[in-house]
């Protein structure tokens, strides 16, 4: 055998494009992230200005001048509204222009994500020095102490993606990627509920009563995370029914290379590009990081629209699973296509038809 002949038998056509498919996937990694986080900067930060009537205005035309455009300033009617607002996460920050002295205060939230609050700080400072004044900066929804830069809820539902799109593979695969019928895609799919509760009870158990490392309700990150696991397996499963161990391919593609760059962790979404920043609130890793947060550090607001978005994924990935399944027919038993135990008739030979056992005849002697 020939060289070339070894290398045929050691790598089919189909081994060789599923290779070419990885290749693929590690440059649209290294694409993704970088693309997204290597110049992180803030564009039209949703901003509140709390400043004197006969100021007011001149104060948001002129932080909405600045180079870049990193703010998108409007006028708030008080400081408590502000306040309101940034609880909401109707705004991310809010400048409180003092009437009489010349310190001013900057509402930020923390929780939200630090390198936001940094980016807010380094701004009004200078925009604040420009006009020989000072600024002190109030935290209204501080990160935990146990919590550095925010970054437990991006962690915690990355870990949440990671096992929905892990078990649902090993589900699609443990039998040899067989199709799925409608029996096995209704197995694999309470398999993929079951998983996800206990990996929702789990990982809640981890971030909270075990590290501490994030507040807020222990039953709402529980049941978010049971929500995340199952939209991401479901999602799994079902691509992995369209188009077979490709699927899976497709999975780490939607929820890594897409999802894990422009879900808001490492940087808030105003930090982001344009692009990284318009998919990422539609993407389970990026709704459920906007969830995470809001239950931990936000008294649970503005979560209806993130979780309609995870439940979407999550219904129509079991939609698509069951409706692909119903392509195939269940396996033939071992007692043949008809039904009939092929063990108990006849047989045809070059010389007629021998009886089975138990058929009653005799043979020929």
């Amino acid at each position: 055998m020939t060289f070339v002949d070894e290398v045929k038998n050691a790598v089919t056509p189909r081994a060789a494009l599923l290779v070419i498919g990885v290749l693929g996937l590690q440059l649209l990694f290294i694409a993704s992230y970088v693309g997204a986080l290597h110049k992180p900067k803030p564009t039209d930060v949703a901003f509140g200005v709390v400043a004197p009537q006969q100021v007011s205005q001149q104060l948001v035309d002129r932080l909405d001048e600045l180079p870049g455009g990193p703010l998108d300033p409007r006028t708030v009617s008080s400081a408590a509204e502000a306040r309101e607002q940034i609880m909401n996460r109707d705004i991310d920050g809010a400048l409180i222009v003092s009437p009489e002295g010349r310190t001013d205060t900057l509402l930020v939230a923390s929780g939200g994500g630090a390198a936001l609050t940094t980016s807010l700080e380094r701004i009004l400072t200078e925009v604040d020095a420009s006009q020989q004044r000072s600024v002190r900066t109030v935290d209204v929804a501080p990160a935990s102490g146990e919590d550095f830069n925010g970054l437990s809820s991006f962690y915690l539902v990355i870990g949440w993606c990671v096992g929905g799109y892990l078990c649902a593979s090993i589900l699609a695969i443990s039998a040899g990627a067989k199709p799925a019928n409608r029996q096995r895609a209704v197995i694999r799919t309470g398999a993929m509920a079951l998983y996800s509760i206990a990996g929702g009870i789990g990982g809640a158990i981890i971030i909270g009563p075990i590290l501490g490392a994030l507040p807020g309700s222990f039953w709402g990150l529980a049941g978010l995370g049971a929500l995340i696991v199952f939209a991401v397996g479901m999602t799994t499963l079902a691509l992995e029914a369209l188009t077979g161990i490709v699927g899976i391919g497709l999975a780490v593609l939607i929820i890594v290379i897409a999802g894990n760059p422009s879900a808001g962790g490492a940087f808030p979404l105003p930090m982001l590009p344009d692009f990284w920043r318009a998919i990422g609130p539609a993407l389970p890793p990026g709704a459920g990081t906007w969830v995470a947060r809001s239950i931990a550090y936000f008294r649970g607001n503005a979560v209806t629209g993130p979780l309609l978005v995870l439940s979407a994924w999550a219904v129509v990935g079991t939609a698509l699973t069951l409706l692909l399944s119903m392509r195939h027919r269940a396996d033939a038993d071992p007692a043949g296509p008809t039904g009939t135990d092929t063990t108990a008739t006849g047989v045809t030979t070059a010389t007629g038809v021998t009886p089975g056992p138990g058929a009653g005849g005799s043979t020929a002697a």
